[in-house]
């Protein structure tokens, strides 16, 4: 199966409204210490968030910068908007696709995405437009699940991932490393949270 921009949309509109209960469990034990860790590395003025979802990194934004925040969902930024004017959130959210960003190159001091590379349909075209409107010096810091370290259980990633596709719309079996390796991107850093979960930072 070949993963497409709508497919995935329309995964995301549907699970929409009852997204942040799906998860609730591994954001319990797991993904909410691992987006905190995440955003300790977050800095400047300028951040762009991409795939902020239902908006599950608002308690992590750090004062005094100026935020901006895409997601190519309309019904996730439905949740999204409703929990920032809730939380009183200073960001400003549009409506974008990663693999086309309306932003000026050289924009952004640091860019973050969490969980979000594993449903972009052609990766690399993502992380290329990351590079481009990531100021020089500047850096972008992802939290991915991808394909594990260890060989045995990669095979068996390997061997689910068309279901997995099928069903959810997301990769388990993506190297995201290798992807922003190969986009430009220099001194790429990896902190293995799990064998699949991995924090990548990276400058321009």
């Amino acid at each position: 199966m070949k993963l497409t921009r709508e497919y995935v949309q329309q995964r995301y509109d549907r699970l929409a409204p009852i997204f942040d209960v799906l998860e609730a469990g591994l954001e319990g034990l797991f993904f909410k210490r691992w987006r905190q860790q995440q955003w300790v590395n977050v800095n400047g003025q300028h951040i762009l968030e991409v795939g902020i979802g239902t908006g599950k990194n608002f308690q992590f934004y750090p004062q005094n910068s100026d935020i901006t925040a895409i997601d190519f969902s309309p019904k996730m930024l439905i949740q999204a908007r409703n929990k920032r004017d809730a939380q009183a959130v200073k960001v400003c959210i549009n409506l974008m696709d990663v693999e086309n960003l309306c932003y000026a190159n050289n924009s952004f001091d640091t860019i973050v995405a969490s969980f979000v590379f594993c449903s972009v349909p052609q990766p690399r075209k993502g992380l290329k437009e990351l590079h481009r409107v990531c100021k020089l010096g500047g850096k972008v810091v992802l939290l991915e699940h991808v394909v594990s370290s260890k060989p045995w259980l990669a095979n068996i990633m390997n061997v689910l991932n068309p279901i997995i596709l099928a069903i959810f719309g997301a990769n388990i079996n993506r190297n995201t490393v290798k992807n922003v390796q190969a986009v430009g991107f220099n001194n790429v850093q990896v902190e293995h949270l799990s064998h699949m979960v991995k924090l990548i930072t990276a400058t321009k």
